[in-house]
């Protein structure tokens, strides 16, 4: 498969005053098109800064990285934020939906920025929210909706642009273990049908579903791994 994601010696300083904080030493990571990979790590090993890079929410100190052919190292904020909408499918621990707003419009919402008309916008969310087996809550509004719901809400909006990638941050951080499984299921299922997803996480048994594992420990590769046996819920038993 081709490779989606390729990084070089990517380095991260943040300036505190006089102090500077290494959060990326050097990291030189390729990901295939397809690919389940899940970052796992300590606090402060470097897995959130490395993701944010990977999401074009923050630019490199030094190194390049190329995303579906483009080097967005260098790119500006506007630059940055087209990438972010056309290529980059978020799902967040605490899902940011709009609490006043229903399902479909949540949904909906990077198909705004995208230039989609309000008919093509309801229509794709629809679908979307329909491949997480939520179509029959659409015009509910978050607060109506449990923990587990709500997280495939913030999936089907992740999906609605279809996104090169899918960066998952802690996707199952809120949710008891009954849920967090039929999340893991659905990236599972999401996954077979071709998405690329890249996870980050702390919990091994959730790093566990994925196919590869990349460990981080202060701000370089530990280890890089393929998970020969990944998790599949067997929905018989939940």
């Amino acid at each position: 498969m081709p490779e989606i994601i390729r990084t070089k010696e990517l380095q991260k300083i943040y300036r505190m005053g006089a102090e500077e904080v290494h959060a990326l030493e050097s990291v030189s990571i390729e990901v295939d098109r397809g690919e389940y990979v899940a970052f796992m790590g300590p606090s402060g090993s470097g897995k959130s800064t490395l993701m944010n890079i990977i999401g074009c929410l923050d630019t490199p100190t030094f190194g390049q990285y190329i995303l579906n052919g483009k080097d967005v190292s260098d790119m500006d904020e506007n630059e940055l934020a087209e990438i972010r909408n056309k290529e980059i499918g978020f799902v967040f621990q605490t899902f940011n939906l709009l609490p006043r707003a229903t399902c479909l419009d949540n949904v909906a919402l990077p198909l705004i920025y995208a230039g989609f008309n309000k008919k093509d916008r309801d229509e794709k969310a629809f679908l979307a929210l329909k491949s997480v087996g939520l179509d029959d809550r659409i015009h509910h509004k978050p607060n109506e909706l449990s923990g587990g719901q709500r997280q495939r809400v913030a999936i089907a909006r992740a999906l609605v642009n279809d996104p090169s990638i899918i960066l998952a941050d802690e996707p199952t951080g809120n949710l008891d273990s009954k849920t967090s499984y039929d999340i893991m299921d659905l990236f599972h299922e999401l996954h077979q049908k071709g998405n690329t997803i890249i996870m980050v996480t702390h919990e091994d048994d959730i790093a566990h579903y994925a196919h590869r594992v990349i460990r981080l420990r202060d701000g370089l590769v530990e280890s890089d791994e393929a998970n020969p046996n990944p998790t599949v819920v067997d929905k018989s038993i939940v």
